[in-house]
């Protein structure tokens, strides 16, 4: 929770527009799993499908940490790249990354989900295999504000989405608690 007087005494230190590249992998997957249901006894052995259409976020960087997962992006409000449109002291970021490593990663990321929730039906996954059938490969940017504000003696950051103005993740000052 943040302190109550947190928009009143913050000041705005920094803020920065980066057009952020992104790879959207549309893709089809099917994962096919056994284990142990061990939750009860005897222990049971079961299995079981999990399949799901994905629109996967992949961010065309390397060593960032960009919180991919907590940002949704849309395909339907996709609009072809402009560089007369950008403003004129934002960044715009280019790709570090290839489509194929971008399905590679996207499909590596759904394997692990898919690990995940199979773990929510059994205790321990004995054998997964996972299909992967990509529909499409999308490049495009994203505006994102990179924003810093000072508030008391710290200094915390925002990340918005520049096109929704939503806020991707945001950091709060702590309140000073006090022992009685």
């Amino acid at each position: 929770m943040a302190p109550k007087d947190v928009l009143k005494k913050s000041s705005l230190e920094e803020q920065q527009l980066i057009y952020l590249p992104f790879w959207v992998v549309s893709s089809d997957a099917s994962s096919h799993y056994k284990g142990i249901f061990e939750r009860i006894a005897p222990a049971v052995e079961k299995e079981g499908e999990i399949s799901n259409h994905y629109d996967w976020l992949v961010l065309a960087r390397r060593k960032s940490d960009f919180p991919t997962k907590a940002y949704h992006l849309s395909l339907n409000g996709k609009i072809p790249f402009e560089a007369a449109k950008i403003e004129r002291d934002a960044k715009v970021l280019n790709s570090e990354m290839g489509s194929d490593e971008a399905i590679q990663q996207a499909k590596d990321e759904v394997q692990n989900l898919h690990e995940y929730l199979a773990k929510d039906k059994v205790d321990r996954v004995v054998d997964i295999k996972t299909d992967f059938d990509v529909k499409g490969t999308y490049y495009l940017h994203s505006p994102i504000w990179f924003i810093t504000y000072g508030y008391k003696n710290s200094r915390h950051q925002v990340l918005l989405d520049g096109a929704s103005g939503e806020v991707i993740k945001g950091d709060l000052p702590s309140e000073n608690f006090k022992l009685l």
